[in-house]
């Protein structure tokens, strides 16, 4: 069986009836388009926070702490007996997700804030559905099939993209005066400084509530044990009631908690391609707001740069998600035939 097979095994079709599915059908772009919102509104309290001079992994560890805490209560209710499925291979891929989607990503991510600014990184969080693709490359788990226009798309939108990154990294070009800018005044005072994966541990694990409260709480742990390596005073850990402790509390319940369970139930019902679609959305509002609020500077070649980044990614994600379609049609016809 192929890859592409595999990867559409993770979306079971499900008969819904027709209030149900009314519902779903509305429910779905406004669980993403939230998704967003809480993506933007925590990059935001993020750079503040690590403006102020919060350790990158003092905050993923608090955060992760928090999610777990707030998924918890719908793990015990609603998946009760999800539990004894858990088992050695089921924790490591558990303990692999949290890894690779929370210690490593959050931790260069947050890194990579600290040093730039909200519309930099907001940009590279669009690049996330093309850096998987190239890994999975190299790795061989998937195929470009260049014969094919799906294939084609794929690459050439992979490729403008990075075309789109490495122009807004190089490029500046004329300085946009569009509105007003740096409303918050706040200063920088501190010391110099999913879906493939999730898709992969639903078909060893198909759990909702289960799957993201062990990541997180592994991934908090994982966090710790780098975190005290990295740093050692204990001031570092202290929380206070401030920008912080508030940055702490919102990223864990929302971007952390309900963002993980909305995407898994996006990805379950229309498969790993829906929730990246969306992605554009909080890279325009990121951008707006980050020049509104905190003052960075809008360049001409930055924004030919996102339209690029933009332009690239629904590229990819047309080519990809025929792929997906065809392989699931083939799937169906054979088991027809079996």
């Amino acid at each position: 069986m192929s890859d592409d097979n595999r990867e559409t095994e993770a979306v079971v079709p499900i008969k819904l009836p027709r209030r149900a599915w009314a519902f779903q059908t509305a429910a779905l772009p406004l669980s993403m388009v939230m998704v967003q919102v809480f993506a933007v509104l925590v990059l935001l309290l993020s750079k503040l926070a690590l403006n102020a001079g919060m350790r990158p992994f003092v905050l993923i560890v608090y955060r992760n702490l928090i999610a777990t805490v707030v998924v918890a209560p719908l793990a015990f209710i609603f998946e009760r007996e999800t539990w004894k499925k858990l088992n050695l291979v089921v924790l490591g891929w558990i303990s692999l997700n949290a890894m690779f989607g929370v210690t490593l990503a959050m931790g260069l991510y947050y890194y990579g804030l600290q040093a730039t600014n909200a519309t930099y990184s907001a940009i590279f969080l669009n690049l996330i559905p093309i850096v998987t693709f190239v890994i999975a490359i190299v790795v061989r788990a998937e195929k470009v099939a260049l014969g094919k226009w799906p294939g084609r798309m794929k690459l050439l939108g992979a490729l403008t993209c990075m075309g789109g990154a490495i122009m807004v990294n190089l490029l500046r070009g004329r300085l946009l005066h569009l509105w007003p800018t740096h409303l918050l005044k706040y200063s920088h005072t501190a010391p110099a400084a999913t879906g493939h994966g999730m898709a992969r541990l639903a078909k060893v694990f198909p759990s909702r509530y289960w799957a993201t409260m062990l990541t997180c709480l592994s991934g908090s742990i994982q966090s710790c044990v780098v975190g005290v390596f990295l740093s050692h005073d204990r001031a570092d850990w202290r929380l206070k009631w401030d920008l912080q402790l508030l940055t702490i509390v919102y990223s864990g319940v929302f971007n952390t908690g309900i963002t993980f369970v909305l995407i898994s139930w996006a990805v379950s019902r229309l498969g790993p391609i829906y929730p990246p679609m969306f992605n554009s959305l909080s890279l325009i509002i990121t951008t707006v707001t980050d020049s509104l609020l905190l003052g960075t500077n809008i360049y001409a070649g930055g924004v030919a740069g996102m339209l690029l980044v933009i332009v690239g990614l629904y590229a990819f994600l047309w080519g990809k998600g025929k792929e997906l379609l065809a392989a699931k049609k083939l799937m169906e016809q054979q088991q027809q035939r079996g």
